[in-house]
């Protein structure tokens, strides 16, 4: 079956693959490259029969990767970035490109292989770190944000690193075509954003208005991977003009659609391009050279970590942005396969060089999910450490923090939580990690920390001891746990009101103590079923009486694990009893005209009327010479058969002119 049957194999091998990694909560990649290594053709057993045509559509993979990537990350979101993206990654490929000269030459390297070491590791994986930032889910944060500047920067800098690497030998010789090349990349340019961003939009239009998906998935595909191609026969990067078509994209209306139905798509080219990357490995190289490989991986991880993060520190980022785009940009980058060939090929590279790149590539790319993930951790390690230096804070009152409301997370939730708080002048303070958000608090006007909200140091800033309320509204439950055992220590009485994703998550939050846990997607199917049944003409009491069952029967059987949970509980039911519900009288209501000392409410039902709305005013405890009206919004109070026989009052009704009330 040739390459048919190389495909099936590597899907099922990554399908066991990314289970075991799953298993292990691990990243999914790093299963499907240890599959590659087991398939590949130093492993024996299963074994794909042409690896080379595999690293050909692993090729697709990359330039999906970067057109979604393009879809998703617009021009203007890389503004911020892009002074350090344009000229601090240059000045990062040189430094770096003579860092990776000294390790081969200290390795015992000759001059002209340790020249193309430098080259070689002076590229990061834009896969890699793109699914890992993914994976954590920090894309959108500021320093994703600077990685990719830096990553797209570096992946226009492959095609005059494939012209010069050769020629070291003689630079002269390659300057006239690097030049070439510049040309060209500027022409390419112009053309994407004078006429790309006017008719590509236009013939998306086009064709999302024939309403078939199928034809919208082929077109925006054929987009993404036909100007990848044009950018290739004209001597540029694959992957680059995938990039471009993308950020050309993402201006239309149509972006948001083209980047979900791109994502399956690239998530299986992306499985390939893992899987081939593991099929370069050869154990037997690295089990005979495992120490001096490592010391490879070592050396280039620790000097070009600390090249990125002072690199990012120099250009004015700080807080935790240095050492995560240290930890997270130390790797050798997929593009070094490509160029490692290029150097094997023309023999500037032995075998032994050669395989010595590759397996220090490859263990550095499965290093970095793990070491990235050291990034909170590590700098929660400096606050404690140097809790001497001064967190961020952003329009905190003069007069101090006391009897507020602290919450924990400045995304889309706790800023709609901050305007009504705003409005009804509640003293709050917002706690966030992420920078972008916290430039979003700053244009709002609203007082914030930066900072991670599980930090001590963080909460005392926050003064959590003397704050009335802790709003958690991050969605992740491991990061609102932590940060209720950490409140719990500061302020062991605090109410606390979370968010969470289902039953489990909020039993286990109501084991911590907290007050109330939320869960969003109820409170939307809720308020979507409202909607609907208004459209219906469904009474807006029945519509009342039914969102508070669904409620009560959710929230309340979950927290009965404690004595004092349930007493609340049983408190709760005794309120339930007497439930408060909405009355309206239609026009055909025998009710309206009479009174409530005409109808004898109490005496035939057992009910109360507490309260009537009546013309956008509100009557309270009418007395029982009330009179009711048609169009009447009438409180009635006491327990579901009361109700129920308010309800049913029209029935045969007969109003008493006597003084029986």
């Amino acid at each position: 079956m040739g390459i048919a049957a190389d495909i099936a194999i590597i899907v099922v091998a990554a399908l066991f693959g990314g289970l075991v990694a799953q298993k292990l909560k691990q990243p999914l990649m790093l299963g499907y490259i240890l599959a590659g290594v087991l398939i590949g053709p130093y492993t024996g057993g299963v074994t794909v029969s042409d690896a080379h045509e595999i690293e050909k559509l692993a090729e697709i993979g990359v330039a999906l990767l970067l057109f979604a990537l393009g879809l998703e990350f617009s021009l203007r979101e890389l503004r911020p970035v892009r002074f350090i993206a344009l000229v601090g990654t240059p000045l990062q490929i040189l430094l770096t490109f003579g860092y990776g000269y000294l390790v081969g030459r200290w390795l015992g390297w000759q001059t002209v292989p340790s020249l193309w070491l430098g080259g070689l590791i002076s590229l990061s994986s834009t896969m890699v770190i793109l699914k890992t930032l993914m994976n954590q889910g920090r894309l959108g944060t500021l320093s994703s944000r600077v990685m990719i500047g830096i990553l797209i920067v570096q992946d226009l800098a492959v095609v005059p690193l494939m012209i010069l690497l050769p020629q070291l030998s003689d630079p002269a010789a390659g300057l006239p075509v690097l030049g070439v090349a510049a040309v060209k990349s500027a022409v390419f340019l112009t053309v994407m954003i004078l006429l790309g961003t006017k008719w590509l939009p236009r013939l998306l239009a086009m064709i999302a208005g024939w309403n078939s998906r199928e034809l919208f998935l082929l077109s925006i595909t054929a987009i993404g991977l036909g100007i990848g191609y044009a950018t290739y026969l004209v001597g540029l990067s694959f992957a680059f003009g995938a990039f471009v078509a993308g950020m050309v994209l993402s201006e239309s209306d149509y972006g948001h659609q083209a980047l979900s139905d791109i994502i399956p798509l690239r998530d299986l080219f992306g499985l390939l391009f893992f899987t081939s990357v593991g099929m370069l490995l050869d154990p037997r190289f690295l089990l005979a050279n495992w120490s001096q490989v490592l010391m490879l991986v070592l050396l280039v991880g620790l000097g070009k970590g600390a090249i990125m993060a002072l690199l990012a520190r120099a250009f004015g980022y700080g807080n935790v942005v240095p050492l995560a785009v240290g930890l997270g940009m130390f790797q050798i980058g997929e593009f070094s396969f490509v160029l490692a060939q290029v150097g094997f090929a023309s023999g500037a590279l032995d075998a032994r060089a050669h395989s010595f790149i590759l397996s220090a590539t490859i263990i550095s790319m499965l290093l970095t999910p793990l070491v990235s993930g050291l990034t909170a951790p590590l700098y929660a390690l400096r606050q404690r450490l140097f809790n001497r230096e001064m967190l961020q804070t952003i329009n905190l009152p003069r007069a101090g923090l006391h009897g507020h409301v602290v919450i924990a997370g400045g995304g889309r939730v706790g800023q709609h939580i901050a305007r009504v708080l705003e409005q009804l002048e509640i003293s709050f303070v917002i706690i966030e990690l992420d920078y972008r958000r916290i430039e979003e608090c700053k244009a709002a006007g609203f007082p914030a920390i930066y900072g991670d909200a599980s930090q001590a140091v963080v909460l005392e800033a926050a003064h959590i001891a003397h704050a009335k309320q802790l709003l958690i509204t991050l969605p992740a439950i491991t990061v609102a746990q932590s940060i209720v055992r950490q409140v719990r220590l500061l302020n062991s009485e605090l109410n606390i009101v979370v968010r969470a994703e289902g039953e489990e998550q909020m039993a286990s939050l109501y084991g911590q103590g907290v007050y109330m846990v939320i869960l969003p997607e109820l409170e939307a199917g809720l308020e979507i079923a409202r909607q609907a049944l208004l459209h219906l003409k469904i009474p807006v009491q029945v519509i009342q009486r039914f969102s508070d069952s669904i409620r009560r029967e959710l929230y309340h059987p979950i927290s009965e694990s404690t004595d004092d949970q349930q007493e609340i509980r049983q408190l709760k039911n005794a309120r339930d009893l007497l439930e408060l519900t909405w009355e309206r009288l239609e026009t055909a209501s025998p009710l309206a005209g009479c009174s409530i000392r005409e109808l004898e409410i109490r005496k035939r039902t057992g009910a109360s009327i507490v309260g009537v709305l009546r013309n956008g005013g509100f009557v309270p405890n009418p007395d029982a010479d009330f009179r009711f009206a048609i169009h009447d919004l009438v409180a009635v109070i006491g327990n579901s058969a009361q109700r129920e026989a308010f309800q049913g009052l029209s029935d045969n009704l007969v109003c008493f002119h006597d003084p029986v009330g």
